[in-house]
């Protein structure tokens, strides 16, 4: 397997630090508001790597954050009149209901900011000891970034080159020693939230957070960090030269980004109108079909959002779907008998997609060929599956586009057209109006149901269904 490392600049072969598990820490949303496409793209692509990791045998830990105390959240609870807690507290149980619906599943821990900072405290109160931080007279904690000799050497950035492009910008009375050093740890403003520390009350800065959280519950050093390209710099770099400069040993072994998603070929902004939550997109898609767009493309690559291609992705995936369907449903009504010869050498054939599909996402988890060995799957159970079959090829071939689909969170039995009661008993009852020859009442059902949403279709194996 193949990872693309951020670090290295070139693809690596994956050895994990240890044999058969996998520590990885993706650094999580801000939680001041619902979140945004720009932030399901790394929620989805991260859940799919650790899902693909699983398939492949590895016991994986994997940890995301939220952030819960930051400058935004303040403002949002400003603005409201609330504590910045309840802020927080709010749009995390919202961030988690749009998770769900687009099947990324929760991590091993969730971390949140503001549980983690007596490690905060610890980690910072070590860096001074070792010379790479200090506090300035207003009790603010700096990190001396000239220090660690390694600064740079995530996002390539030459340190004599940042130092002229903040010469510009130094502000007259700083409190720093060096423009480039960053907050490890800021005094308290009227009306904000504020923990008690050595050097001043205050609130810790946005870096330290993700470098202690990721000790905490992964290790002093870690397989996977991962996160969108725009962390690179300075969140992740900052990251390294805290962890490393604390720990004594290399942070991570592999970084892993996801590019930038446009909107309609332009960046997603608030200014230009093209900003979009996942909760809107949700009231125009079901959110599994923007999962399935989200995996359309390589994740290292610029990905366009838009009405067309969100169309093209619906259709998609309704293509998977439906195969699915048709599979479970023929299998309903097969014969239960043991696979065939004939079987049993097109079930063999269909061994060849599976390679395809781990060929693909062996090579730095390219979703988009992997989807494409998907499609050629359901070509393939298009073709050869029909009423004839037995229900153990049937079982087998559904099994295998099921396994496929679920390394990449495609679900292919939604939950909605699992038929409740209500319509279970309506088709029932037209099914017996039909037999006793009441076909009024048949035809009544059955526009009950349309208006419901359910369409029928009589077919010789029994009544199929499907949502308007």
């Amino acid at each position: 397997m193949q990872i693309f490392n951020t670090l290295s600049r070139r693809k690596e072969e994956f050895v994990p630090l240890n044999e058969g598990k996998v520590t990885m820490y993706v650094c999580g949303p801000t939680v001041y508001n619902l979140i945004h496409i720009g932030n399901a793209r790394p929620m989805i692509i991260f859940d799919t790597v650790r899902r693909y990791l699983e398939y492949r045998g590895y016991e994986v830990n994997y940890v995301s954050n939220f952030t819960d105390v930051d400058d935004k959240i303040i403002k949002k609870s400003v603005e409201e009149g609330i504590p910045a807690a309840e802020v927080s507290e709010r749009y995390i149980a919202e961030c988690k209901k749009d998770m769900e619906a687009m099947n990324v599943r929760p991590a091993t821990t969730h971390p949140l900011a503001t549980q983690e900072i007596g490690g905060m405290l610890d980690m910072i109160s070590v860096l001074i000891e070792k010379g790479y931080a200090y506090a300035a007279e207003d009790g603010t904690v700096y990190y001396r970034t000239r220090n660690f000799k390694g600064y740079g050497k995530l996002s390539g950035k030459n340190i004599d080159d940042l130092e002229a492009g903040h010469r510009d910008i130094q502000v007259t009375g700083d409190l720093k020693e060096d423009p480039l050093d960053f907050v490890l740890w800021k005094p308290k403003k009227e009306g904000e939230p504020y923990w008690d520390a050595p050097w001043c009350k205050g609130r810790p800065g946005w870096h330290i957070e993700c470098s202690v959280m990721a000790k905490k519950y992964l290790g002093d050093e870690i397989d996977i960090h991962a996160g969108g390209e725009d962390l690179i710099f300075p969140h992740h770099e900052n990251e390294i030269a805290q962890s490393e400069a604390a720990n004594g040993v290399p942070f991570a072994k592999y970084w892993m980004h996801n590019a930038f998603l446009n909107i309609n070929n332009k960046k997603m902004s608030k200014s230009e109108g093209n900003f979009f939550t996942v909760r809107e997109i949700g009231e125009k898609y079901d959110l599994q079909v923007l999962r399935f767009f989200m995996l359309s493309a390589h994740y290292r690559s610029p990905l366009n959002f838009s009405a067309d291609l969100m169309e093209a992705a619906k259709s998609g995936l309704e293509r998977i779907v439906t195969a699915a369907e048709n599979l479970r449903r023929l299998s309903a009504h097969a014969k239960d008998e043991p696979m065939s010869e004939e079987e049993a050498v097109l079930y063999a054939a269909s061994e060849q997609y599976v390679e395809k599909f781990e060929a693909a996402m062996d090579d730095d988890f390219n979703t988009a060929d992997a989807v494409a060995a998907i499609f050629e799957l359901v070509k393939f159970c298009n073709t050869n599956a029909s009423s004839d079959n037995s229900r153990a090829f049937l079982n087998a071939l559904s099994e295998r586009m099921d396994l496929l689909c679920g390394v990449l969170g495609i679900i292919t039995e939604k939950e909605e057209e699992n038929l409740d009661a209500e319509i279970e008993a309506l088709i029932a009852e037209r099914q017996a109006a039909r037999k006793e020859k009441n076909f009024a009442r048949a035809d009544e059902i059955r526009d009950q149901l349309t208006a419901m949403g359910i369409i029928l279709k009589d077919t010789r194996e029994g009544v199929t269904w499907k949502r308007a």
